[in-house]
């Protein structure tokens, strides 16, 4: 009998197009490994005035809702593992994932978050800027809402070399807003791939218990 396909839901915040590539390439490996995957950027939470402060923030905003659409409770519902993204905001997670992760306060009541599988990953400016403490700091809720929590490890050589995290794939962007490396993207995949795969398993488990 053929494993049953997971359900992954790549749910990130992404303002210059940093996090939405890794948000991509993790979802591309979670395809290639099986998944069913769902596709969304959490809506901005600042007015128009704070936007319009940023050329280009309120275009590429209102391009990415309209391509992937905001994350909805049935989609965390349907999801058997959920992986987040989020630029560096001071070392910690940006407000408008966090508002996203706190709305999902009634599944977690009605424990229907137990067992689905949790990652992250991110982007910073710089070199120091957090990409540790911000995949880090996503597993705190993580583990309060029930999720078995899997990180890259260092499970793939490009880890090794210092391309991302073993807590989660990272990239650097730098002033100018550059895109994650080749080298960045590949483990991003690796990892969409690696959270399927264990999602996978824990349904194939669930499913004969």
């Amino acid at each position: 009998m053929p494993s049953p396909r997971a359900n992954i839901l790549v749910a990130f915040y992404s303002r210059d197009g940093s996090v939405e590539a890794l948000a991509k390439a993790v979802s591309e490996g979670a395809r290639e490994a099986g998944a069913e995957v769902r596709l969304r950027r959490v809506p901005d939470l600042v007015s128009p005035d704070v936007m319009a402060k940023v050329p280009g923030w309120e275009e590429r905003s209102k391009k990415m809702l309209a391509e992937y659409g905001a994350p909805s409770l049935a989609d965390v519902e349907w999801a058997d593992g959920i992986i987040l993204g989020t630029p560096t905001r001071f070392g910690n997670t940006s407000a408008e994932l966090k508002a996203f992760i706190d709305s999902l306060g009634g599944l977690w009541f009605q424990g229907k978050l137990n067992g689905k599988v949790g990652s992250a990953f991110t982007s910073s400016a710089g070199p120091h800027g957090g990409n540790e403490t911000t995949v880090a700091s996503l597993y705190f809720p993580m583990a309060h809402l029930g999720f078995v929590i899997v990180p890259t490890g260092y499970t793939h050589e490009n880890l090794i070399k210092g391309h991302g995290t073993p807590y989660g794939a990272s990239s650097m962007s730098g002033q100018s807003s550059a895109p994650p490396k080749a080298e960045e993207l590949v483990v991003a995949k690796h990892q969409g791939a690696r959270v399927t795969e264990v999602a996978a398993a824990l349904k194939a488990f669930s499913s004969r218990s």
